[in-house]
C-alpha cells in the first residue's frame, strides 16, 4: 500500500485522467474477488447467482458516479444474507420465486430510504450504536452463515436445510459430517484449506493471487474430475446453476398490503437498518485506510448506496452496501478514486458476457467454503478476545447481543445489545438525566479551545458531543476535558481516539486531559472509565 501524505489524486474526470491504469488495475484485480463471492452470497440469500453478480456490476457501472468515497467498492455483503433470505422465505411462504420478487420491493423501497437518510444527513445516528453491539451482531450473522454453508460444503441437499433455524442447523453438523457426500466433501476441504491456510504463503508472486480465485479454478477444476456434472449430484445441486441475467421489471410491492404488510415492514427496516450501519461503518474503516487521508461525505455515500439499491432492486438483484473486504483490497492492489468502482463493475460485466458456461461448472462446495471463511471472519474467537480485553461488561454485552441475534433476529438482537448498554451504565451508576445528553461548555482563548465535559459522556449522548466538537475550526488546539466526568464509555473513547487522529491530519492540536483520573474497567487503553473515588456515581 502506498504511504504518500503530501499527494492527493485528483477526483472527477481529472482523476480519470490521472489514476486509470492504476484504478483500472486495482478494480479488475478487485473483480476477481467479487465474482465468486457474489455468486456464493446470492445463492445463500435464495437469489439467482448471477443476480448477486448483478448487483456488483451495477455497485461500480452506477454508484461510482454518485458515490461519497473515493475507496468504497459497492456489491452485495454476506452480512445481509440472513435477512435476504428470511425476506424470501417468509415473504414467499414456500414458494422462492414469489419471495424473491417481494424481498426485490423491499429492496427498492429501502433504497428510497436510504436516499432520504443521506439528503436530510443522518448517518451521524450511526454513532448511536454501541461498538460491542454492533461486533457481535456481525458475529452472529457469521455464526448463521456457517451454520448453513457447513452443510452444503459436504453435499447435503438444499432441501433438507429449507426451513431451518440456526440453532436446528448448528445441531444437524454431526449428522451432516457422517452422511457428507465424500467427493463433494474433498472439493470444500481443499477449498477451506486454500482461504485459511493462504496467509501462511510466503512466496511473493503466488500471494498476488486472489485466494477467491484460486479456490474458484481448484474447484472447477475437481469438479471436472469427480464428473459432479453426471445426473446422479443432481438431487444434491453439486454445481452452480447461475440462473439467467433477465433484466427487467422484477420487483413486486404486493407486501404493502393485507397479511404480507408486517413482515414487508420488518424487513424494510432490517434491510434499512442494517445496510446503512455496515455502509457506514465501512466508509468509516476506509477512512481510516486511505493512505491519501481524504474523508469520504458518508451521507452522500449513502445516498449513493440507496440509489444502487433501488436501481438492483428493480433488476432482480440483491442489496448492496459498501462492502469492507474489498474496499480494503482496492486500496491494497493501489486503487486510488471512484474509478477503480467501476472498472470493477465493467470487469464483471465482460466476466458474465464472456464465461457464464464457466461459471455452470462451479462446485457449490467451493462457494460454501468462500462463505465458512466470511463467516469465519465475522464470529472468529480473536472478536470474542478483544471484547474481554476492553474489559468485562463489553463481553457481557458483545455476548448478548450473539446469542439473541441467533436466537431471534438482527433487529431484536441489536435492540437487546442497546438496551444492555444501558442497564449496564445505569448499574454503574450513571445519572438517567445524563443517558441522551450532558453538560459540555466550550470556551475559547486565543487560538485555543477548551470543551468541558460534565457527568458522563457514553454512546447514546455521544451525538451530542460530536455535535460540541464539529464547530471548534480545524487547525486549532482543542482541550477536550473530563475532570468534571463522573463516567466515559468505551464507544466515546474509540470515536474520540478516530476524531484525533482526523484533527491532526488537518493540521490542529488535539490534548485529552483529565482521563487519568477516572479508573479504567480493564487493562485496554479504550477502555471504559469511570470515578476512582465512588462505588457508584452519585445520582444527584
Amino acid at each position: 500500500m502506498e504511504q504518500q501524505t503530501t499527494f492527493r489524486p485528483k477526483s472527477g474526470w481529472a482523476g480519470f485522467k490521472e489514476n486509470w491504469s492504476k484504478d483500472l488495475l486495482s478494480g479488475f484485480l478487485v473483480s476477481l474477488i467479487a465474482l465468486p463471492l457474489s455468486l456464493g452470497i446470492a445463492g445463500a440469500s435464495n437469489f439467482p447467482p448471477i443476480m448477486g453478480v448483478l448487483t456488483a456490476m451495477v455497485g461500480g457501472i452506477v454508484v461510482a458516479f454518485f458515490a461519497g468515497s473515493e475507496l468504497t467498492i459497492k456489491g452485495p455483503a454476506a452480512g445481509l444474507i440472513v435477512i435476504v433470505a428470511g425476506a424470501v422465505e417468509e415473504l414467499g411462504r414456500g414458494d422462492n420465486d414469489l419471495g424473491w420478487k417481494l424481498a426485490l420491493g423491499v429492496i427498492v423501497l429501502a433504497g428510497a430510504v436510504q436516499v432520504l437518510f443521506g439528503l436530510f444527513k443522518v448517518a451521524k445516528l450511526a454513532d448511536f450504536f454501541p461498538l460491542s453491539a454492533v461486533h457481535g451482531m456481525l458475529a452472529a450473522i457469521g455464526i448463521i452463515i456457517m451454520s448453513k454453508q457447513i452443510h452444503l460444503a459436504v453435499g447435503i441437499s438444499p432441501a433438507e436445510l429449507k426451513g431451518k433455524e440456526p440453532l436446528e442447523l448448528l445441531t444437524m453438523v454431526p449428522h451432516s459430517l457422517t452422511h457428507m457426500e465424500y467427493h463433494v466433501a474433498i472439493i470444500g476441504l481443499v477449498s477451506l484449506v486454500i482461504l485459511f491456510g493462504w496467509q501462511f504463503v510466503k512466496v511473493k508472486a503466488l500471494k498476488k493471487i486472489p485466494p477467491a480465485l484460486l479456490v474458484l479454478i481448484v474447484g472447477v477444476l475437481m469438479g471436472g474430475y469427480f464428473n459432479l456434472s453426471d445426473p446422479n449430484y443432481a438431487n444434491i445441486k453439486a454445481l452452480v446453476n447461475p440462473g439467467d441475467l433477465k433484466l427487467g421489471f422484477n420487483a413486486s410491492f404486493a407486501g404493502l398490503s393485507g397479511d404480507l404488510l408486517p413482515i414487508f415492514l420488518k424487513y424494510l427496516l432490517m434491510f434499512t437498518l442494517v445496510g446503512s450501519l455496515e455502509s457506514l461503518l465501512t466508509g468509516k474503516a476506509v477512512d481510516l485506510l486511505d493512505p491519501y487521508q481524504r474523508k469520504a461525505n458518508l451521507s452522500k455515500d449513502l445516498s449513493a448506496v440507496g440509489i444502487g439499491n433501488m436501481v438492483v432492486g428493480l433488476l432482480g438483484g440483491l442489496p448492496m452496501i459498501s462492502e469492507v473486504a474489498r474496499s480494503a483490497a482496492n486500496i491494497n492492489n493501489g486503487g486510488r478514486t471512484r474509478w477503480a468502482n467501476l472498472f470493477h463493475g465493467l470487469s464483471l460485466l465482460l466476466f458474465v458476457v464472456l464465461l457464464t458456461p464457466l461459471i455452470k461448472m462451479v462446485p457449490v462446495a467451493s462457494l460454501a467454503a468462500m462463505l465458512i471463511f466470511v463467516g469465519f471472519r465475522l464470529a472468529a474467537p480473536r472478536e470474542f478476545v478483544h471484547a474481554y480485553h476492553i474489559g468485562l461488561e463489553q463481553l457481557f454485552l458483545f455476548s448478548i447481543t450473539v446469542i439473541v441475534t441467533i436466537c431471534t433476529d438482527l433487529l431484536i438482537g441489536i435492540g437487546a445489545g442497546i438496551t444492555a448498554k444501558l442497564i449496564i451504565q445505569l448499574a454503574l451508576g450513571v445519572p438517567l438525566k445524563y443517558v441522551f445528553r450532558q453538560p459540555i461548555r466550550i470556551t475559547q482563548q486565543g487560538d485555543e479551545h477548551l470543551l468541558e465535559v460534565e457527568g458522563a459522556a457514553t454512546f447514546s449522548n455521544l451525538l451530542n458531543l460530536k455535535k460540541h466538537l464539529a464547530r471548534v475550526p480545524a487547525g486549532s488546539r482543542l482541550r477536550v476535558n473530563f475532570t468534571k466526568a463522573r463516567y466515559v464509555d468505551h464507544t466515546v473513547l474509540e470515536n474520540l481516539h478516530h476524531f484525533q487522529r482526523d484533527y491532526e491530519a488537518n493540521g490542529g492540536k488535539f490534548i485529552l486531559e483529565g482521563i487519568d483520573r477516572l479508573k479504567p474497567l480493564s487493562q485496554h487503553p479504550l477502555a471504559a472509565r469511570r470515578s476512582k473515588n465512588d462505588d457508584l456515581i452519585q445520582r444527584t
